[in-house]
């Protein structure tokens, strides 16, 4: 999975300048990387590649993220042992269609899909598809805020505790209709700095999932940021022993162009 994700990041960040102007494509990769030696052993990686596609009153979102992490845990016999201890990845894709050609009017018909595969968290698999209508609440050159809303349909891999030691893990298939709502506020604070907030919701008559993450970019140049955030993620429905609700605090470099 490094591996996959390292040669990902190499080839897209043969990069043009980035301009400010809408373009028909537009690409954003992150790269966060933590490696330690000595006492304390990690690894960690955080990539993120994102492709947004502008066409007349088409606009067209494509994400992948993911987030690996290995440290070097003591045994029971105070050997030592790499072990994984995060792995999970996140492919979405979203397509609106803006229902007015006017700079005044933006509300829009969208539809949304997205699969995360995460094999140290509550649901080993969560699939999700909706449907809805979405509208600009505020937009101009400082700040900019929607929000979205609609029906859709969700399938999760949840998992279960199991007494066989051969097989620490079982799953129960899980799906359902989820009403979906999502909001993103984006504030320009600065000519070189910007505050982003995220938060999306699907609620079933399962599992609620919420996502959350909150985000400063700072520019170092035309093509390049430094970008902090803390991310949450919550699901109303796990297993015994655990978490409902995981976190992650980043550091990474933002590429655009």
């Amino acid at each position: 999975m490094l591996k996959v994700n390292l040669a990902i990041l190499i080839a897209a960040l043969s990069t043009a300048a980035f301009a400010e102007e809408k373009k028909p494509w537009e690409v954003e990769v992150e790269l966060g990387a933590i490696a330690t030696s000595g006492n304390t052993e990690t690894t960690s990686l955080h990539t993120k590649l994102g492709i947004q596609q502008n066409l007349n009153r088409f606009k067209n979102e494509y994400i992948f993220s993911s987030l690996y992490k290995e440290d070097e845990i003591t045994q029971d016999d105070d050997t030592k042992v790499k072990e994984k201890t995060a792995n999970r990845y996140l492919l979405s894709a979203k397509s609106a269609y803006q229902l007015a050609d006017s700079d005044s009017d933006k509300s829009y018909l969208f539809g949304f899909v997205s699969y995360t595969n995460d094999k140290f968290g509550a649901y080993k698999t969560y699939q999700t598809v909706a449907l809805g209508y979405g509208d600009w609440i505020y937009s101009n050159e400082t700040v900019n805020w929607f929000v979205e809303a609609g029906p859709g349909y969700f399938r999760g891999e949840r998992v279960l505790d199991s007494d066989d030691p051969s097989n620490p893990y079982i799953y129960e298939v899980e799906q359902g209709a989820l009403l979906r709502v999502a909001t993103q506020l984006e504030w320009k604070v600065t000519q070189t700095a910007v505050f982003k907030q995220i938060i999306s919701v699907e609620g079933g008559s399962d599992n609620t999932r919420s996502l959350s993450e909150t985000s400063l970019a700072a520019s170092i140049s035309n093509a390049m940021q430094m970008k902090f955030a803390f991310a949450i993620a919550n699901d109303s429905k796990v297993a015994p022993g655990k978490e409902k609700t995981d976190t992650t605090t980043s550091a990474t470099i933002v590429y655009k162009f």
